[in-house]
């Protein structure tokens, strides 16, 4: 629709539309009503049935990027910053790293424009160098200050967006942040140890050393933190779906209460020989065809499809002892289906 159209459909003014396009009108600033009212209109004007949830992440999104870069290198009360708040999935995530990455989420990839837009129209959410720099620097205040154990949340989810920093003080700091968190084995049972290890060597790996990665995939033998990893896994893509506001779910959660499917599609999506995760990706595919034999049996389609990733996987030469062990028993898993 053209802007005047659109604004008529929805009984606003036209600098309205035009406000909320360029972002010189923020939409969260309308009420919450107004809001839900207006994330209805636009399903029944045609929009997807996924716009009121995108909407609200986006909003999620903006808190975190408005926060961050407002307090740049100062403290912010964990009680009332947005990285506290909830358990983000990679959709929210990907959103908060729209504007520094530039790269489309490939979640919202249906609302990409099929044609050009007419006039001038931002093609993606921005930031100036000094915004994003104040952003980045406030992540490095919170990943270095927040200690206790009721910010262990806040804590987690700064360090792994300070993968996507790249300037040389973040890369520091996170190989310090692994010699104390990563180097030992996390102890059974403690959510925080496991993923504060996890954090650190995933965002290392973003940062370009998967060296760590594959030393905390090499310490995570236990069946709990297994567990623990696929419902992190679960609840990261949206298999688990009931929202969480601390990291223990991951420990006691049920792992039969998600189907896996999603997962499997997911990381089979993620098995590219050159993916800095590769290591913790192949590891989380196979704990998941082991506890989850069924993902494979009766489903022709989906063998056919791991069959091709791994024998890609398998002709390239990135795979350490490890992960060629879990190659192994992936392989064979698809052997016996259905036998």
């Amino acid at each position: 629709m053209t802007q005047e159209r659109f604004a008529e459909e929805l009984a606003v003014d036209v600098s309205t539309i035009q406000g909320w396009e360029s972002g010189r009108r923020p939409l969260p600033a309308i009420g919450a009503g107004d809001f839900f009212q207006l994330c209805g209109r636009l399903s029944r004007m045609g929009a997807p049935a996924s716009t009121r949830r995108h909407l609200r992440e986006a909003i999620e999104a903006d808190q975190v990027l408005a926060v961050g870069i407002t307090a740049g290198d100062a403290w912010v009360n964990p009680d009332s910053h947005p990285l506290a708040a909830s358990v983000h999935r990679w959709t929210t995530t990907n959103l908060i790293l729209w504007p520094i990455l530039g790269k489309t989420p490939r979640h919202l990839q249906e609302f990409v424009p099929r044609t050009p837009r007419r006039g001038p129209a931002p093609a993606q959410p921005s930031l100036s160098y000094e915004e994003r720099t104040r952003f980045l620097d406030h992540l490095l205040t919170v990943a270095e200050r927040a200690k206790h154990a009721d910010e262990a949340l806040l804590r987690r989810q700064a360090v792994y967006l300070l993968g996507f920093d790249g300037r040389q003080a973040a890369v520091d700091w996170l190989r310090n942040e692994w010699t104390r968190a990563g180097r030992r084995r996390p102890t059974s049972g403690n959510i925080t140890e496991l993923l504060e290890a996890r954090s650190a060597s995933v965002a290392l790996a973003m940062a370009g050393d998967s060296t760590h990665l594959h030393d905390f995939v090499d310490h995570m033998t236990d069946q709990s933190e297994e567990r623990a990893n696929l419902n992190y896994w679960a609840y990261w893509i949206g298999e688990l779906s009931d929202e969480q506001a601390s990291d223990s779910f991951m420990l006691s959660a049920d792992t039969r209460s998600w189907t896996g499917h999603r997962m499997l599609e997911h990381l089979l999506q993620r098995l590219d020989p050159a993916s800095p995760h590769l290591p913790l990706n192949l590891s989380t595919l196979h704990a998941l065809v082991a506890s989850r034999p069924s993902l494979l049996s009766g489903r022709p389609n989906a063998r056919a499809s791991i069959t091709r990733v791994l024998d890609r996987l398998a002709s390239s030469d990135t795979l350490t002892g490890t992960g060629r062990g879990q190659l192994a028993g992936l392989q064979y898993a698809v052997r016996i289906a259905d036998r």
